[in-house]
C-alpha cells in the first residue's frame, strides 16, 4: 500500500484550535474523501509532542493501492477543489507550511 502524507508544520492561530479542526472536518475532508483511487483517509490532530519537537497541528494520510493511483488522484480535478478548500481554511486558522511525503506502508496487525 502507498500512503501519501501531508504534514502541516506550523501553528494554529491562538484560540482557534477547535475552529480549525471543525473547518478541516467540514470543509476539506469531504474533498479529500473524493480523491479517485483513495482507499481511506486519516486526519490526525496533534495533542502533544516532545519538548523541542517541531509543531505539526495536523497530519493527513491517504492510502492508495499503488503509486499510479496516487498520480491519478493528483492529476484529478478534485485535487484543485481540495487545494482551494485547504487554502481557505489555512488562511483563516493556520500559520506555517505543508509538505508531502509518499511512502510504502507496511502494516502488521496484532
Amino acid at each position: 500500500m502507498i500512503t501519501r502524507y501531508a504534514l502541516f508544520e506550523g501553528t494554529v492561530k491562538p484560540g482557534q484550535t477547535e475552529a480549525f479542526r471543525a473547518a478541516v472536518m467540514d470543509e476539506i475532508l469531504p474533498k479529500w474523501k473524493q480523491f479517485p483511487g483513495a482507499l481511506d483517509v486519516r486526519v490526525s490532530f496533534a495533542e502533544a509532542r516532545d519538548d523541542g519537537a517541531p509543531e505539526f497541528p495536523m497530519i493527513l494520510a491517504v492510502n492508495y493501492p499503488s503509486i499510479e493511483a496516487v498520480e491519478q488522484a493528483l492529476a484529478s480535478p478534485v485535487r484543485t477543489e481540495a487545494r482551494a478548500a485547504t487554502e481557505s481554511v489555512l488562511s483563516r486558522f493556520f500559520d506555517g507550511r505543508i509538505h508531502h511525503h509518499v511512502t510504502l506502508a507496511n502494516e502488521f496487525p496484532l
